[in-house]
């Protein structure tokens, strides 16, 4: 998939433009979505792994290179246990300022300083490179539509078509397609968790998460 260098809550951060509108979609709960991808990319690095339902550290000194991912692996080994779910909303927009700012830093978005009520400084993003996020766009949708089959399809593609699914991001699956692709997507989930039995556990649960965050309330 193109911009194969970010990581995965990196690339559904940058789904979430819809170039057509220049605006930024799925915001109430798009830090969950976020975190749901880092929580994937750190489980199929195997440096989170599921403990009777528990995300837990492999270890204590592993380290990715990614700022986002290492930041959310500190921050799991220096709180208490908590499940995967869990973990979907807790402290999330932390780790969605920081996949933000990773993105400035690396030229996909521009960070544009305001102030709130002409006092409190704050920092809103516009997207500056439009073509990447349309190529990631055309290349998840020939993941969610075929023909490759889904055996054929990396983990990574996989999950990070299945976790936009079930946060119901509307730049990948508009609001009159859902319900369209069930059949294909548990395919896809499967293949996010190639790994073996824990790591598919692990996909269900966050799937789970943000589905349920998604929901309208009281539904």
């Amino acid at each position: 998939m193109p911009d194969g260098s970010l990581s995965l809550p990196a690339r559904l951060c940058l789904l979430a433009w819809d170039t057509t509108r220049n605006e930024l979609t799925g915001e109430p709960h798009l830090h969950h979505l976020v975190r749901a991808g880092a929580l994937t990319e750190l489980a199929q690095r195997e440096l989170l792994v599921d403990d009777d339902g528990i995300a837990t550290p492999a270890d204590m000194d592993s380290r990715t290179g990614d700022a986002v991912l290492d930041g959310l692996l500190e921050l799991v080994r220096e709180s208490r246990p908590h499940h995967w779910r869990g973990w979907v909303p807790l402290h999330a927009r932390v780790t969605l300022d920081a996949v933000r700012e990773q993105l400035a830093a690396e030229g996909y978005l521009r960070a544009e300083k305001r102030r709130v009520l002409a006092l409190f400084p704050t920092v809103e993003y516009a997207l500056e490179r439009v073509a990447a996020a349309d190529a990631l766009r055309e290349r998840a949708r020939q993941v969610l539509e075929g023909p490759v089959p889904a055996a054929e399809v990396s983990d990574r593609d996989a999950a990070l078509v299945t976790l936009a699914a079930a946060a119901e991001l509307r730049t990948l699956v508009p609001r009159e397609e859902r319900g369209l692709h069930k059949d294909r997507l548990a395919e896809l989930a499967e293949r996010s968790g190639a790994a073996g039995p824990a790591m598919r556990k692990v996909g269900e649960e966050l799937r789970a998460a943000l589905t349920s965050a998604a929901a309208p309330a009281g539904a």
